[in-house]
């Protein structure tokens, strides 16, 4: 397999799914930025929306989507267990989570809090999105470990989203079952390896981009 990512984006979900499982994969660094793979080739082939994560899988062909890599992954690796059998009512309750993740928390609050071009009064509507998001997840997750049962490819997700609230202006300690959640999965051997590569990464590729810039 090869993981199409960007440092620190929610490409990294795929890569910590990866680890859990063991699984054998090559991981391929995309700029986001400028649409470009490290060795100069053009993205748009890969992804035509430039975005990550895409996954290309042994048989060769591309999955797009989190919501699709992530199930792909965990069926790949069934000895993992990072999501129930299909067709359990656990496996739809993953799949729920996984939708919410990726449109309410995901694409619905923190792109556009991260996006330097965003306008005030986009800004101002999207911070009143936040809580009634965090409530929800602030009651589920109150006394419990994990989203499901067991560490799932939808706390892969989960860890991956939250991770950006320190740079959008969302402050978690408001929510502190969501906090303390995501300080103990930010711990798990597969997560902490995943973002301590992803982090030196993200500051070569701002590195790298300050010095194009001057």
């Amino acid at each position: 397999m090869e993981l199409y990512f960007s440092p620190l984006a929610c490409s990294l979900a795929t890569r910590i799914s990866l680890y859990e499982a063991g699984a054998d994969a090559r991981f391929i660094e995309v700029d986001t930025k400028s649409k470009r793979l490290r060795d100069g080739s053009d993205f748009y082939p890969i992804n035509p929306l430039g975005q990550v994560p895409v996954l290309r899988t042994n048989d060769g062909w591309l999955l797009r989507e989190n919501t699709a890599i992530l199930p792909y992954v965990s069926d790949a690796f069934p000895a993992a267990a990072l999501a129930p059998p299909p067709g359990t009512a656990e496996r739809a309750k993953l799949q729920e989570w996984l939708g919410f993740i990726s449109t309410e928390l995901h694409k619905g609050v923190f792109v556009p809090l991260l996006d330097p071009h965003a306008p005030a009064d986009v800004l101002s509507y999207t911070h009143k999105r936040v809580a009634l998001r965090l409530d929800l997840l602030e009651q589920h997750l109150h006394g419990r470990e994990f989203l499901l049962e067991r560490f799932s490819v939808a706390d892969a997700y989960l860890v991956t989203v939250l991770n950006w609230a320190r740079y959008s202006g969302v402050e978690l300690s408001q929510w502190p079952s969501v906090q303390q959640y995501f300080e103990r999965i930010a711990r798990r051997a597969s997560v902490a390896k995943a973002m301590a590569e992803e982090y030196v990464l993200y500051s070569e590729e701002q590195d790298r981009r300050n010095a194009a810039a001057t």
